[in-house]
């Protein structure tokens, strides 16, 4: 069924959905199978659900789990933060894992290579290799969903840092006055713009569409009708999400920003105030010159670019601490 195609495993763990896809060389998704996370904090039950969504992807591509020939390696994109070294994860959206040994139970569990990389990073390289993209050489990808999280391509390689985690602009404070954010820190881009963020923002300003527990697909669709604190709550969230990126810009000089993510997926009613708050804080020339736009793989881009890593790690990795470990 899968012919000679080279073929490799991709893993997307965020903090409501855990996926799974079997992805050929040139980005296309042969199977996937997609659970929602399980709510608690049993690190096996979350492990469990995790390593049954992979077989079920391998199944549908008629792979027997484990065979080598077929998928010689697995790349993971996962909530972060992470241990690149250890290869250990603590997501701060996961309550069940702290310093649970991915890396580690994924390759005695399947007897393959295991690659880690965080899950807005994977979208950043899948939006890189087959996305919006494609073709420029620095770039920011970010995801702006049940969190807020972002990945940096620079000169073609991603960039990890010291430990892996690099690109976590979703904890960059944007207003030092700003909510507690869930990481510990204070007025973090996270917790003003994610979509449990803007939801719970809308709730307090008195947004009532007849459910205490509101989503931010509901506030989105108020402001469709031009509800005016559902506008607001979009406005609040994309000023700040412009304030990030253009500081992102002008440290690093970018060519593109590409934003996906559930909540990204209200269109205008985010990336207008995006771009309006951008265009008044990028005040230096060449920070003018970068686009802004929406994802182009939609959700399969974190597969995507975990599928990246596990197929030619090499293309993207700058260092050994990319690479892939078997434990």
């Amino acid at each position: 069924m899968t012919g000679q195609r080279r073929l490799g495993l991709a893993l997307d763990i965020g903090g409501t959905k855990l996926a799974a896809a079997v992805v050929d060389q040139s980005g296309e998704i042969v199977a996937a199978h997609r659970v929602r996370n399980p709510q608690g904090t049993d690190a096996d039950v979350l492990f469990a659900a995790l390593t049954s969504a992979a077989d079920a992807a391998l199944e549908s591509a008629g792979i027997t789990p484990g065979d080598p020939l077929l998928v010689p390696a697995i790349g993971v994109g996962t909530a972060a933060p992470m241990d690149l070294q250890a290869g250990t994860v603590s997501p701060v959206n996961i309550p069940a894992w702290r310093s649970f040994p991915l890396r580690d139970r994924l390759s005695g569990h399947y007897q393959l290579d295991v690659g880690l990389i965080g899950d807005a990073v994977a979208v950043a390289v899948g939006e890189h290799w087959r996305g919006a993209a494609r073709g420029h050489a620095n770039v920011l990808g970010m995801v702006v969903s049940t969190g807020v999280g972002g990945g940096f391509v620079l000169n073609g390689r991603v960039v990890v840092g010291a430990t892996g985690n690099a690109g976590h602009i979703g904890h960059m404070s944007v207003d030092p006055d700003g909510p507690d954010c869930v990481c510990g820190g204070v007025g973090c881009l996270e917790a003003i713009a994610s979509g449990t963020s803007l939801a719970a923002w809308a709730r307090q300003q008195g947004f009532s569409p007849g459910t205490e527990t509101a989503s931010a697909d509901a506030v989105a669709d108020a402001a469709l009708t031009g509800d005016a604190i559902a506008l607001a709550a979009f406005h609040r969230a994309g000023a700040a999400l412009g304030l990030a990126i253009a500081g992102a810009v002008t440290l690093l000089d970018l060519d593109l920003v590409v934003i996906g993510g559930g909540v990204a997926a209200a269109g205008q009613l985010l990336f207008d105030p995006i771009q309006a708050a951008y265009s008044r804080y990028a005040a230096l020339g060449f920070a003018h010159r970068p686009r802004i736009v929406p994802a182009l793989l939609g959700g399969t881009a974190g597969l995507i670019g975990a599928a990246a890593v596990a197929l030619d790690p090499l293309a993207y990795w700058p260092t050994e601490a990319g690479r892939f470990v078997r434990s």
